[in-house]
This record gives structure tokens, sequence and C-alpha cells, in this order.
């Protein structure tokens, strides 16, 4: 176990490139089950999660090669072997593996997953697409059990706005009989991903990035090469910390529209932010005035730099009202940054920020991925030094983050965690 160490107030300068996107690799890799012939997707992040994914594939049988950012499944000979908890529990995400493996096999056990906890993030809306296509769920002692003779077409109402049901259905409707119809589905970039990887496939589809998406299925799906998009969330992290501790960043390998909402807000703010047509620059801004923020579905503001974006507030002129209206429990990180000096107050589903203040070196803890995204940018804010642990979360969502910090004139490196911090962890 290591923590992360943070020497803060050097400015940081040059360019940055920005990895594929998590919550499309996430996704992806799983949607290889549904394939007859090897299936190689480019520019995979390496993170965690997907060491995870590559793992659980080969559990039930994929062969699975990752090297270079670039992985390659074959899983022609996969079975629909149980996965009731192990690396489940590790990853919210494997909930793909239900969808992606009722497509393949009629039928899947898996364990209730587990990753960052952000508060009830029910699975309903999965289940209810699952039962609609014909399949039969239980939940029998902490697992998924989905049971179908066959899948059948259906029209599903999703009855809140959900990424993640909306790819399980498109994955477990793409082999179904006849035409499956998502209304109310959410329109992520990550979706229109996932879709096109399985058109390559063979599959479908039509209206992805729409709240309405058509599936038409068909019996066979094969191999295909496909690349990921950018991660548009590590790249609005580095323009968060371009504005907040930048001397001139250049953030490469992006899509400047997924980012509209973000660079509306830092503009708002008085960053100045130049797009191009696969790189955004960031210059510094001599005063940063307060804006008020509200997580929405895409294209809003996404609920995964909410918590980035607070630490950049706590260097703004005035007070900033920060409202979650995605994720109750999202404000984990508030009360580390109070350590950091920070002056923040959390009422109900907002976190109201005063500003401005000098953020000061701490011992503080990661509760989840996007929390510590938050640390680290208070950390190269703060005087002194900032020690993070926790750090598994970040390594779940952040590719080489060390490197690319350094990269850009950061003072930033791991320690190994001592015995005494490691059973303060334990009995945390």
């Amino acid at each position: 176990m290591e923590k992360l160490k943070i020497a803060g107030g050097y400015p940081l300068k040059g360019t940055v490139r920005i990895s594929g996107a998590k919550n499309s690799a996430v996704a992806l890799i799983p949607a290889t089950i549904l394939a007859d012939s090897p299936v190689t997707i480019e520019g995979l992040p390496d993170i965690s999660d997907v060491q995870t994914l590559k793992a659980l594939l080969e559990e039930i049988g994929g062969k699975v090669e990752f090297a270079n950012n670039e992985m390659t499944v074959d899983p022609s000979s996969m079975i629909s072997m149980p996965l009731p908890n192990g690396k489940v529990k590790k990853l919210r995400a494997s909930y793909y593996l239900m969808g992606a493996m009722l497509g393949r096999f009629n039928k899947a056990v898996i364990g209730l997953p587990g990753g960052c906890y952000l508060g009830p993030r029910p699975i309903d809306q999965h289940i209810k697409g699952f039962e609609a296509l014909g399949a039969k769920v239980t939940n029998e002692q902490g697992a998924i059990y989905l049971r179908a003779d066959e899948l059948k077409g259906a029209r599903i109402y999703l009855d809140v706005v959900s990424v993640g049901a909306t790819i399980n259905i498109m994955l477990a409707a793409v082999r179904a009989k006849g035409r499956t119809i998502i209304e109310n589905a959410a329109k992520e970039p990550e979706i229109i991903d996932v879709a096109t990887l399985l058109t390559n496939m063979g599959a479908k589809i039509k209206g992805a990035g729409t709240d309405v998406i058509r599936i038409d299925g068909v019996e066979q799906l094969h191999g295909c090469r496909h690349t990921i998009i950018p991660d548009r969330i590590e790249a609005g992290t580095y323009l968060i910390l371009g504005a907040a501790v930048g001397d001139g960043v250049l953030i490469d390998n992006v899509i400047p529209n997924h980012l509209e909402s973000l660079i509306a807000k830092l503009r708002e703010m008085g960053v100045e932010v130049e797009s191009g047509d696969d790189q955004v620059f960031v210059s510094p801004a001599e005063k940063l005035k307060a804006v008020d923020i509200k997580t929405l579905v895409y294209p809003g503001f996404p609920t995964d730099l909410q918590q980035p974006f607070t630490s950049l507030l706590t260097k703004a002129e005035g007070t900033s009202v920060v409202t979650d209206t995605i994720y109750s429990a999202r404000f984990k990180h508030i009360d580390e940054l109070r350590r950091m000096n920070a002056n923040i107050k959390v009422e109900g589903r907002s976190a109201i920020v005063n500003g401005p203040v000098r953020l000061q070196g701490a011992k503080v803890k990661a509760s989840d991925l996007r929390a510590g995204a938050a640390l680290v940018i208070a950390g190269l804010m703060a005087e002194g030094i900032t020690e993070i642990t926790g750090i598994e979360h970040i390594d779940r969502g952040y590719s080489h983050l060390v490197e690319k910090l350094n990269g850009l004139g950061a003072a930033v490196w791991r320690e190994d965690l001592s015995q005494e911090e490691k059973e303060q962890m334990e009995n945390a």
C-alpha cells in the first residue's frame, strides 16, 4: 500500500496527453464477450479497473492480451461461469458483465458490484430492462442471477436517465430477437463509443447519443478493431488543474465538445481557455471569480468533475454554491479540504465555498476516485507538503498520474505506507 506526497506551490507548464476514457473502457471490455472472434481495443488507459476486467474475462475462459494500451480479447472459448464475488467487488462497472453475459449466454451470475461508495446507486433500471427483454432476475446470497429461455426485443422507458442502465440494456439487446427501443436513454459520449464498437461487431443500433435508441437484434457478432475515445473526465481534471496552478498548460488528445460545460464555467471564472481540434490550452488567470455549479446528466456539468472543481473554487473570490443532483453522498472530500484550511460547509445536496483561502498541506484521505483527484489539485495549490492515503481509488481512473504531473513541473511522488499507517487504514 502506498501514499501520494505532493509539494505544493510549483507552477505547472507544458503539455499533457490524455488517456483513453475510463468510463468507456469499463463497458467496451465486457462488450467483447458478445463476439465470436477476437476484438481489439486500442488506446485503453493503463488503470487498475482495466486490469480487473482483464482478469474477470480470463476467469470465464477468455484469452486476453494487453500491452501498450491495446487489448485483444478472444471470446470464443468463454463459458457462462458464475462470478459471485472476488474481483467483481472491486469494480462498480462489473455490472456490465450482466448485460454482456446475458446477451451471449442467456444467463449470468454476477456478485453485487463494488467500486466507489457514493451513496445509493441502485441497479433497478438495469433489472427493469433485463426483465423487459425476457430475463428472470433474482438476488440470491448477495449475487444477481439472470436467466432467460430467450431474449426478445422490447420497448423500455428508463424512469431515470442512467448511463449504466442504457449501456447494459444495449449489451443484452444486440443479440435479442426483434427490435428494442430504449426511451429516456442517457446521451453521454461513452454510450456512442460503446454503440460504435457494437456496430463494428455487426450490431444494428440507431440513435446512440440521443434519448431514444433503437436496436435490431442480430444472431451473431464478430470481432473487429476499435479505438477508444479520450477521457473527458481526465481532460477536465487537467483543465481545472491548469486553471488552479498552471502557467500555460496544453491538454492534448481531447474532444473539446465533450468539455463544453466545464470550459464555459472556467471562462465565467475568468480563466482563458482556447480550444483547437483535439487540444485545449489553459492560460493562468490573475484573479478568479466565484461561480455556482449544478451537476446534471450530459451535456450538463459532469458529477465526476464536481469534486475537482470544488478545490479550484477555494481560490475564487466570493461565495460559490456547488449542487450535486446526481449523487447525494459526493461531498466526502469536503472534510479533507477543510483540514487543508478550506472554508466550505455542506447544506443538503450543496456545498458552499467561501474564498479565496490559502490552502495548507495536510494528511488527507481519498474516499473515492474523484475525491482523490480533488485532493491532488488541492495539494498542488497548497503551501507545504500534502500526504494522500487511499490512492488505490485514484489508480482506478488516472493513468500514470505521477509521471504526467511531474512532466508539467510538479513535485509529486509515492511512498510506501508504514506498518502503523497500514494498521490505521485497516481499522478505519
